[in-house]
């Protein structure tokens, strides 16, 4: 999927992407921890694997990251965001769909500044299956009806 810059944020913010995530995609640095775990959730929904690898801290970035298009994101909730001095957490839940199977992944963030820039650092991921039934509301966050919005698809 390719961004285009007058869409919705897909961090959730409510902000036109290039008003939000998308500045940090094009260069500019992520002023707080969550800043650049919503814009790193951003570059997952489009395949930004540039851009995860650079925000990645180099003691814990992995040598490649290969596109995903088989994971369609759908979702982000910030439950916690915090720092201090120069190191940084972000406790979120995104959702995901892969086929018709829906996940959320769980994770609370480790974050480091360095040289100027905030960096992942690390988390402890936990995913967990999802099984929305048709008149549960929908996990997009949407607020419809699973099977009148995403159990369409």
């Amino acid at each position: 999927m390719t961004p285009k810059e007058t869409t919705a944020c897909p961090c959730g913010s409510g902000r036109p992407l290039a008003d939000c995530c998308g500045r940090y995609h094009a260069g500019e640095p992520a002023p707080t921890p969550e800043a650049l775990m919503r814009s790193r959730y951003s570059a997952f929904v489009f395949d930004l694997t540039d851009y995860l690898l650079t925000t990645w801290h180099p003691s814990t970035r992995p040598a490649s990251l290969a596109p995903d298009a088989a994971t369609v994101w759908k979702r982000l909730e910030v439950l916690e965001s915090g720092e201090a001095g120069e190191r940084g957490w972000v406790q979120f839940r995104a959702t995901f769909r892969e086929g018709r199977r829906w996940s959320m992944l769980e994770e609370s963030s480790r974050f480091v500044h360095e040289a100027g820039c905030w960096c992942y650092l690390d988390g402890n991921p936990l995913v967990h299956r999802l099984k929305p039934g048709r008149n549960a509301p929908c996990p997009c966050g949407s607020g419809r009806k699973f099977k009148a919005c995403c159990g369409l698809a």
